[in-house]
């Protein structure tokens, strides 16, 4: 077993909130200089732009999970990541399906765009990717873990986007993969307000729109092989896989 460097949860510049300089490129050069093995590309509501980051990583030694950071009907932000290119597919079609027709306005929220190899503009999306799809959070994690997917509730601390502020508790009975925290808290924090939630697992990501937050918080995997599988399996604490957690978790 060997003990990885995850970054979950980065943005690219198909998220309006994304800078434009969160290109594929910038984001796999920026992993690098930040010792990251593994990445996951978490973009509002979908995953367009994440199969590209994942074959330039590739070429870099750099695991690629693609995913979403799906805004639900209560507002809250979970983390939707998934192993092979048939559930993306599919939970791109039910992003499609269930986000508003809202228009973005590029000037207010910023622009929506996918980029090629040679950071070409191949597509702007035109509807707003930061609204909220109209299935709840339950509806949502039913159908990551229907495709095999990982769901995790975003920066469950936050005082916008998140369960405790949308719903101002963590739901027991929530079919949880792991719970993100972000780096203004601890789990010995979070587990004083929700006692229930100890024998859950906890991640820290960067949530990166800029170049420069990325790798700025990470989550250590002890794990055999960056890979899908073994992600799992170290979020389920199983045959030694595990999440290691750091001195700023106690």
């Amino acid at each position: 077993m060997e003990i990885f460097r995850a970054d979950l949860h980065i943005h690219s510049l198909l998220s309006p909130c994304g800078d434009l300089e969160m290109s594929p490129a910038n984001i796999v050069a920026q992993a690098m200089a930040q010792n990251l093995h593994i990445i996951a590309i978490t973009d509002h509501n979908s995953l367009r732009q994440a199969p590209l980051v994942k074959k330039l990583a590739a070429k870099q030694g750099i695991f690629t999970l693609c995913g979403a950071e799906v805004t639900t009907r209560e507002e809250v932000h979970c983390l939707a990541l998934f192993g092979n290119t048939q559930a993306q597919e599919i939970f791109q079609n039910y992003l499609d399906e269930h986000l508003p027709d809202i228009k973005n306005d590029p000037q207010y929220f910023g622009h929506q765009v996918v980029v090629d190899e040679q950071e070409m503009i191949v597509l702007e999306e035109e509807k707003l990717l930061i609204s909220a799809i109209n299935q709840t959070i339950d509806q949502v994690e039913r159908k990551v873990h229907e495709l095999n997917g990982l769901f995790i509730p975003a920066h469950i601390d936050r005082k916008k986007f998140s369960l405790v502020s949308q719903l101002g508790f963590v739901p027991p009975g929530l079919n949880a993969d792991a719970y993100e925290i972000s780096g203004h808290t601890t789990i010995k924090e979070i587990l004083r307000m929700f006692p229930y939630l100890k024998n859950n697992v906890f991640i820290r990501s960067s949530d990166a729109h800029l170049p420069s937050q990325i790798g700025a918080s990470v989550t250590l995997l002890q794990i055999q092989t960056p890979s899908f599988e073994e992600i799992k399996m170290a979020f389920a604490a199983t045959e030694g896989r595990r999440v290691v957690y750091s001195d700023m978790d106690a």
